[in-house]
């Protein structure tokens, strides 16, 4: 492998660790909302849908970046080779 290919390949996964981690701290702060107590409030309540927004994107790149590199395979449709015929109507 090449200095480039694995310098590409540190920064992907780098890329990925960074994505997690982000995604992770929010809901670290929507715990801390419901440990205080303040998730019944209107300022908690947009705070946990803003956090929660955040949260999802960041698992969303992830969970993009980890399709891109194939590890999410067995979660494709699987394709069978050949296409099942239409049964022909019967005549009576």
């Amino acid at each position: 492998m090449t200095e480039r290919r694995l310098r590409e390949r540190l920064l992907l996964e780098l890329t990925l660790l960074i994505s997690i981690l982000l995604g992770s701290i929010p809901l670290a702060g929507i715990a801390w909302i419901i440990v205080t107590r303040g998730l019944t409030t209107v300022d908690g309540l947009f705070m946990s849908l803003i956090l929660l927004t955040l949260s999802g994107i960041f698992f969303l790149n992830a969970l993009l970046e980890l399709s891109d590199r194939g590890l999410l395979a067995f979660l494709q449709k699987k394709h069978s080779g050949t296409p099942k015929e239409p049964q022909a109507p019967k005549s009576g």
